[in-house]
């Protein structure tokens, strides 16, 4: 069955170029557009659309007004935003993203339109595929199959054997033995739906946390000094875009710059620095979470534990198997909490995680661990 979907944008070229590259996508159909937001909203309600692409800068109300409307009437419908690569840009998406829209491509700035449809097209596809995976994932979580119970006969009753007293203990200390030190930093990798969980998330952190955080998001340029503006006015800890050369301060979260590589490196009197680099992308990604984790994992072996969040692909996995070589604590993100199951269930899959949570259950369990180690 076709994806149906209605095209918002106030720019006629833009709407020829989003309807273009997704008519050239498999099981889509582009069932209407709009000229501005109140048109997309009768639009929405005529023809019940499974997604609506959304300018959020258009005339008669805005982008942000619908996801607004769309609330409030209770609509389930999925929502991608096409946003300007401008400041007022990244803080509109964040805000959408807020209000509840799947995720956001940028408009590109490209020479003609056949470099513009190809660019979208690019944009879109990984995202539709992402976001059919994720309505078949809801629609067996709220109705699964029938599991016949199992009858008594059929279970078999374990032989009684008598417990040691002290081996509950014994594991205990043996377990503290072969732990490694507290972790000196926390890594965070996340992608698709990561502004909304670092929203909820990074508040629930002690400001006395006693570890400087490093973050990878998957975001372009300017948009990521819109997202590190969010997050402090929320958090007990600082949070800001990390710059070339910074040293690690405790109770500090440093996001990596849209568009760019960052990476740790250590400083000559045994500090640790922040270097922002344009080395290619790795994984169709820059930032990439490998990227930053392989850095930690060659230069400070043992020395973090790290989180990999909601997010499209596998970025992250590499860098894992590196921190997991020195016993590094990973937490991953749970099915159900996620927006795309894509990164955690690939380091899941790669048997580099140790425990599995869901959202609202990793801020303790990152304080539990920098304070206590993992024992």
């Amino acid at each position: 069955m076709s994806l149906r979907v209605v095209v918002a944008d106030d720019s006629v070229l833009f709407r020829r170029a989003i309807s273009d590259a997704l008519g050239a996508l498999p099981d889509v159909e582009v069932v209407g557009s709009a000229a501005n937001g109140k048109l997309a909203l009768q639009k929405v309600r005529d023809l019940k659309p499974d997604l609506l692409t959304l300018d959020l800068e258009m005339p008669e109300i805005d982008g942000l007004a619908v996801l607004d409307a769309l609330r409030q009437s209770g609509s389930k419908m999925s929502v991608i935003v096409v946003s300007a690569l401008t400041r007022r840009g990244g803080d509109m998406t964040l805000r959408a993203l807020e209000k509840g829209a799947f995720d956001f491509i940028t408009k590109p700035d490209t020479a003609g339109p056949d470099e513009s449809r190809e660019a979208i097209r690019r944009e879109l596809a990984p995202r539709l595929r992402a976001l059919s995976n994720r309505v078949a994932v809801r629609k067996l979580l709220h109705h699964p199959a029938p599991v016949p119970a199992p009858t008594i006969a059929s279970v078999p009753r374990p032989d009684p054997k008598p417990v040691h007293a002290g081996l509950a203990e014994i594991a205990g200390r043996m377990n503290r033995l072969v732990s490694p030190n507290r972790p000196e930093m926390v890594l965070i990798g996340v992608s698709t739906g990561g502004p909304n969980a670092l929203a909820r998330l990074m508040p629930q952190l002690p400001k006395d946390l006693g570890v400087p955080i490093l973050i990878v998001q998957h975001m372009p340029p300017v948009f990521t000094l819109s997202l590190a503006e969010s997050l402090a006015a929320k958090c007990g800890v600082k949070v800001r875009e990390a710059t070339h050369g910074d040293i690690l301060a405790a109770n500090t979260a440093y996001i990596a710059p849209g568009g760019r590589q960052m990476r740790l490196a250590p400083g000559p009197d045994g500090s640790r620095v922040i270097q922002i680099t344009d080395d290619p992308s790795e994984n169709n990604c820059r930032p990439a979470v490998d990227y930053l984790f392989r850095s930690v994992a060659t230069h400070f072996p043992g020395r973090a534990m790290a989180v990999i969040l909601t997010g499209m692909g596998s970025d992250g996995t590499i860098g894992l198997r590196l921190l997991k070589r020195h016993n590094a604590f990973v937490i991953a993100q749970d099915e159900a909490s996620c927006v795309v199951f894509g990164m955690p269930k690939a380091a899941v899959d790669a048997k580099v995680t140790d425990v599995i949570l869901p959202l609202e259950a990793i801020a303790a369990r990152i304080t539990a661990t920098v304070r206590g180690g993992h024992s």
